[in-house]
């Protein structure tokens, strides 16, 4: 664990240490989390994507109809990069 200080500002600005920055890879333009945890704050990153499971994006993909196999998947497939290339 690293202990290091740092000031509040007017605007209500932190600077995190570079050396916390630098070991948790955060670049500007980082988005991060703020956790009240009563007698102190937690700062996560904030992933790109708001986390799914399977059912959440597999309920998106309703399709009606008969099953595509695997052969008609690919041909489709290569047929996409002809058309596109």
């Amino acid at each position: 664990m690293s202990i290091s200080t740092t000031k509040l500002s007017s605007k209500g600005q932190v600077i995190i240490p570079k050396p916390l920055r630098t070991a948790h890879h955060w670049e500007t333009g980082q988005e991060l989390i703020v956790v009240d945890l009563g007698d102190a704050v937690l700062l996560k990153p904030k992933s790109a994507f708001d986390k799914t499971d399977i059912a959440d994006v597999a309920s998106c993909l309703k399709y009606e109809g008969k099953a595509k196999s695997i052969d008609d998947m690919s041909d489709a497939i290569k047929q996409g990069i002809k058309d596109r290339y």
